[in-house]
């Protein structure tokens, strides 16, 4: 196993490939496509700076051979010029000097800025939520009302876990629940593995999932140039299916263990393993009552998740609109739980410094790009790509992609760091391959949710430490499940791709 003190960090890794792009552009070729946007009421198709505008119809991307419905165009499904098939076009090279290459980043930054603000904010919103403590007052709730009943709460917890993974990518802030959740299993027959695979396993598989989550899904469909509410129904259907067959597998093993304890993988591997989390429950926190004030922050924190995918499909709202509604609910969070002005702002930016490595790393990642874009090669990676993939079947690229992503995962396991870094081409090429631009996005999160169970870059060592079991313990307990995991995905892609 790799040690991730071992792995780069993202940043690092991002920076070398930003020197790769710029020498890139003194070695490859220039190039470019024909672009195609929308402006008003008309198609605008720019060929080498030239705009020429064409009627915003069905025929008009039938004659570009674009297969993509004319509706994509006008809802604002797409929102970057796509790249027009069979128009690529030698250029005016533009190589990158070295004050270029040093600009780029923070050029990165000012074009994600819309993107970076949302990040800055969501994480001062989720902070503040945290501190108040609504969200272990609440699990801890449902635990004390479940005690007896604990298949009920593998139930429930693990759904729950998932959906904070799906909706706004809930991963570090899980490690606080195992105080409270290791005893309750424990003393109801099961053993050190039931909450590791309820708590990691549970939030691990809502990124596979995202139908919101910011660091995720809008971050890589945005990098792709799409809206990212395309495909969200079929992501939330993947989230109901993997979260069911996630439940039946850790039901399926929790039942075999209270039938006979000698079937514990942690037992077998392990040894015997007794811990007493006892005296790091903050007694406050279980009991049998929620405060109306706990309910209202409870209720608020999911309506700011809904309300953001209501307005999103039914208002039209994007990234300013979603960040005012974070901000918003920030505000509400700090009326209705009465914290002090200083420590509420303290919170705040104390929440939005959490995530300021990830704002970062979309503008780093971005600048890679403006690189790309601005030595004229780009348009030259896509254009070779497509050649070597073009012939492939859209079913066996889409399979390959996934594998790619799964890959990737082991040295990139930071979402939107993957996202930022693949999606620009790719989000390219699936127009160029006949496949739909959500199904690249869905490769990209399928991919990085399987891996994300074992990759050594992720949360899994520190998840499994937080009860002592091995590495081997895990691998054996999950390793059936990805598998059938990664078949449940493939089917997915699949069946995606001839969905227009």
């Amino acid at each position: 196993m790799i040690s991730s003190k071992k792995m780069l960090h993202p940043i690092t890794i991002l920076l070398l490939v930003t020197i790769i792009a710029a020498i890139a552009t003194w070695l490859l070729p220039a190039g470019t496509y024909n672009k195609l946007s929308v402006s008003e009421k008309n198609f605008v198709i720019n060929s080498n700076g030239i705009n020429t505008h064409v009627p915003l119809t069905q025929n008009t991307l039938d004659s570009l051979h674009i297969i993509i419905p004319l509706e994509k165009f006008t809802n604002g499904d797409i929102t970057k010029p796509v790249s027009i098939p069979n128009t690529y076009q030698a250029t005016k090279s533009n190589r990158t000097t070295f004050i270029q290459l040093l600009s780029s980043p923070i050029k990165g930054i000012y074009d994600a800025i819309d993107i970076v603000l949302l990040i800055l904010v969501m994480g001062g919103f989720i902070y503040v939520f945290n501190e108040t403590g609504a969200m272990l007052k609440g699990i801890s709730y449902l635990s004390f009302k479940l005690k007896g009943r604990e298949q009920f709460l593998i139930i429930i917890l693990t759904a729950l876990f998932s959906f904070g993974g799906s909706s706004y990518g809930m991963a570090e802030e899980t490690l606080v629940f195992y105080p409270v959740l290791v005893p309750l299993f424990l003393a109801a027959g099961y053993d050190l593995l039931i909450p590791v695979a309820v708590i990691f396993a549970g939030s691990q598989l809502g990124t596979l999932s995202s139908f919101s989550n910011p660091f995720a899904t809008i971050i890589g469909s945005n990098a792709a140039g799409l809206n990212w509410i395309d495909g969200i129904y079929e992501r939330i259907l993947m989230y109901i299916i993997s979260t069911a067959l996630l439940i039946w597998y850790i039901l399926r093993y929790a039942k075999k263990i209270k039938a006979n304890p000698a079937n514990s993988l942690v037992l077998k591997y392990d040894g015997n393993l007794h811990y007493n989390y006892s005296a790091t429950v903050n007694n406050e926190d279980i009991n049998n009552t929620l405060t109306l004030r706990t309910k209202l922050l409870l209720l608020l924190f999911a309506s700011a998740f809904i309300i953001m995918i209501a307005g999103v499909i039914f208002l039209k709202w994007w990234l300013l609109e979603i960040t005012v509604l974070f901000f918003g609910a920030s505000l509400l969070l700090f009326f209705i739980n009465k914290t002090k002005e200083a420590e509420f702002i303290q919170q705040f930016i104390k929440g939005a410094e959490s995530l300021l490595g990830v704002a970062f790393i979309v503008g780093i990642a971005r600048g890679i790009t403006i690189v790309l874009n601005d030595g004229n090669i780009s348009d030259t990676l896509l254009f070779y790509t497509a050649k070597i993939t073009g012939s492939f079947p859209p079913a066996f690229f889409i399979l390959i992609l996934l594998g790619l992503f799964i890959i990737l995962t082991l040295f990139i396991s930071s979402s939107s760091g993957m996202a930022v870094l693949t999606m620009p081409i790719l989000g390219a090429l699936a127009l160029i391959v006949h496949v739909p631009g959500r199904e690249i996005v869905n490769s990209y999160l399928y991919g990085m949710g399987i891996m994300g169970f074992i990759t050594p870059t992720g949360l899994f060592l520190p998840s499994i430490s937080m009860v002592n079991i091995s590495t081997k313990t895990w691998f054996k307990f999950i390793t059936p499940f990805l598998v059938i995991l990664f078949i449940l995905c493939a089917i997915a892609l699949l069946i995606g791709i001839y969905i227009k």
